[in-house]
């Protein structure tokens, strides 16, 4: 489009120069006008904010104009249901603006329904604490008895999104945005890239079924290839796949158009094929093989933190592997709980919508079953799922999470417009495409900040939050704190939602009649 809009307008300045000398003096006008667009088609292109203007100039301001005018209030819901109801109470344009550094108080007051169905709050004090006597920087630190390196985390960190899924652009922005902020940035189960390296910034490696970055030519896990790569000092944990909510039991896709000489280098696979990882693992086939197989990822590693995600799908085989940790004692450093709304580039409708626990519900699950194991102490649960905001970052710390970990707002924040294109390699914003010419729109000295922006203020808020519900700190929060309305007339609270169990009661015989079956169907010997 850029270099289409510089042939079109030297073709039309000197068509209508000629016009002005032989036909008419009229033609100035159109002259003026040419060279009046021309100009603004330049500086579009050679402007850093907008990845749009610059990809599309003159043409791509009729967004903005369009935002203008179309009416506010429809910015509060992201996303709806088939019904057309909201699903998802976060201002997309809070995100835009704490990125950008702009105003992102409102007026009027909530716009929500706080009568309707799903509504949720959190409970304040009368004797709230003040924000500049609280940590302003919370961390958690990740490594249990077998870690030799612990890290220390942000609470707020970059989800997995491979490069190929996402630009070179896109990945260096997030990475370098990660250095500027202090926080982590997870690579996606596409391997470890150089521009996931070029900044600095703190990195979790992702291996998924795949085992892109730590494979031989089989697609067999490799320890040689794993040891050269994580021994990387800017690796700071491990992650292993098991599943992603947006998609669980499916395997990821990376389209053929997508797959470009570069991504097939680092992933060793053939250029321009569509590649399936496989929906399952290789290296384990139960409950203890896993936890076996983490431990030698750890130790391979030099002792650095190493853990599994997953979203939770048959509870019975989740508590296999807490038998199967307590048999072996050995423990993960850390479990990330993925929900199925989380988001994906490319995943057959009925997976994404309809397979996998909802982030909320696998997450109370996962923090239930490790304390009803007596195991919790040992284990760092992160959560991810639609964590957009610093309530939302609330309400996952209230249910059991330590840390938790954003993908999509994180895509907004470098630009990302929800266009839908993420699997046709056709993304206007330059951050799910490997076009060039897309590509080129998203300019990293500019796209980075706007994560530390995001990052730095999304956790400004939560802390704010803490101190208006008179807490010192965020560790104090629980279930009963955050509220919703299940019906009009009846509010409960997440603690009558998702009943917290007695440490240790599933191993002394003492089973809330409701985890009985999926405790007895649990084994560590098989899924």
């Amino acid at each position: 489009m850029r270099k289409g809009f510089v042939i079109s307008a030297l073709i039309a300045i000197t068509i209508a120069a000629l016009m002005v000398y032989m036909v008419s003096v009229w033609w100035l006008i159109v002259l003026g006008l040419v060279l009046l667009l021309t100009v603004m088609g330049v500086y579009d292109m050679i402007q850093t904010k907008h990845s749009i203007m610059r990809t599309y100039p003159v043409f791509g301001r009729m967004r903005f104009w369009m935002e203008d005018l179309r009416p506010k209030m429809y910015q509060y819901f992201v996303e709806s249901d088939t019904d057309g109801r909201p699903i998802n109470r976060i201002d997309r344009s809070t995100i835009y603006q704490r990125a950008k550094r702009q105003m992102d108080t409102m007026p009027f007051g909530t716009p929500l329904n706080v009568y309707e169905e799903g509504y949720e709050w959190m409970s304040h004090s009368i004797a709230p604490k003040d924000f500049h006597t609280l940590d302003h920087n919370p961390r958690i630190i990740i490594g249990n008895k077998d870690c030799k390196q612990p890290y220390s985390a942000s609470i707020f960190n970059v989800s997995a999104m491979s490069f190929g899924s996402l630009s070179s652009n896109a990945v260096e922005a997030l990475n370098a945005g990660a250095k500027i902020g202090g926080f982590a940035h997870n690579t996606g189960e596409g391997g470890i890239s150089p521009h996931h390296l070029k900044y600095g910034g703190d990195i979790i490696w992702q291996i998924g079924t795949g085992y892109f970055g730590c494979r031989d030519e089989d697609g067999i896990f490799s320890k040689e290839v794993f040891r050269e790569n994580v021994n990387r000092p800017q690796i700071k944990m491990v992650e292993l796949k098991l599943s992603q909510g947006a998609k669980p039991g499916h395997g990821g896709i990376l389209p053929a158009k997508k797959n470009t000489p570069e991504i097939a280098a680092i992933r060793h696979v053939t250029p321009y094929t569509t590649v399936y990882s496989p929906p399952y693992h290789s290296a384990f086939n139960t409950p203890k093989g896993l936890i076996q197989f983490i431990q030698e990822l750890r130790t391979l590693s030099g002792g650095k933190p190493t853990g599994f995600k997953l979203c939770i799908g048959k509870k019975s085989e989740f508590a296999g592997i807490c038998k199967a940790m307590v048999e072996l004692d050995l423990y993960p450093d850390f479990i990330t709980v993925d929900g199925g709304e989380g988001g994906t580039g490319a995943a057959p409708q009925e997976f994404s919508n309809y397979v996998g626990a909802p982030m909320m519900d696998g997450l109370a699950f996962v923090h239930n079953m490790l304390v009803g194991f007596g195991i919790r102490h040992h284990i760092a649960v992160i959560a991810s799922g639609k964590i957009l905001s610093g309530f939302h970052l609330v309400r996952a710390i209230a249910l059991g999470a330590d840390a938790c970990n954003s993908a999509r707002a994180m895509m907004m924040a470098l630009g990302c417009i929800q266009a839908l294109q993420c699997n046709t390699n056709k993304c206007p914003t330059g951050v799910a495409t490997q076009n060039p010419s897309l590509v080129t729109g998203l300019v990293v000295e500019d796209k980075k900040q706007r994560v530390a922006n995001y990052h730095e203020d999304t956790v400004k808020t939560f802390v704010e939050l803490i101190g208006a519900a008179g807490l010192d700190h965020y560790k104090q929060l629980t279930r009963s704190h955050i509220y919703r309305r299940v019906f009009m007339n009846e509010v409960r609270t997440f603690e009558d939602i998702f009943p917290s169990l007695e440490p240790g009661c599933l191993v002394n015989g003492n089973i809330p009649e409701k985890y009985k079956q999926d405790i007895e169907a649990a084994s560590a010997e098989r899924w």
